[in-house]
């Protein structure tokens, strides 16, 4: 459990130490763009299946058994391996990360363009994702 936790910190530490935009100095990195603000970002994952979907402030988490979801207030920073998300849930934070890389959901054959990692409270989920202008390849109805 604490090599997850440590997992998460270092990916959100990475996402998190971006500069303020504008042309980088020397030895500074640019924050990541690889997704628009306007995009709707949507990731997935299974053993446990669940579901994300964040669309400007706004992100609903999904699983078989609360197929509608619940909508999650969160907040976008962009760091320069992805993006991140946080927020709160039922007085647990939550804390999204997207880093571009292949992904496949070991259950299709689907390619995405992006790795998640989704830590509820005390849940860890990892899985794959995409957005609108990046979509994964392979079958729709797999």
């Amino acid at each position: 459990m604490m090599a997850r936790l440590s997992g998460m910190a270092i990916i959100l530490l990475a996402l998190s130490a971006c500069g303020q935009g504008g042309d980088p100095t020397p030895g500074d990195v640019p924050v990541y763009d690889g997704i628009a603000d306007s995009e709707t970002v949507k990731l997935l994952g299974n053993e446990p299946f669940w579901g994300v979907r964040i669309t400007g402030d706004t992100m609903v988490y999904s699983t078989p058994e609360n197929i509608d979801g619940v909508s999650i207030a969160v907040t976008r920073f962009a760091g320069n391996g992805g993006l991140g998300f946080h927020g709160e849930w039922d007085g647990q934070p939550v804390h999204v990360a997207v880093t571009p890389g292949e992904c496949t959901d070991g259950m299709s054959d689907r390619t995405y363009p992006f790795t998640a990692t989704v830590r509820i409270g005390d849940l860890d989920l990892n899985g794959c994702g995409y957005s609108d202008n990046n979509l994964f390849t392979g079958d729709i109805m797999p």
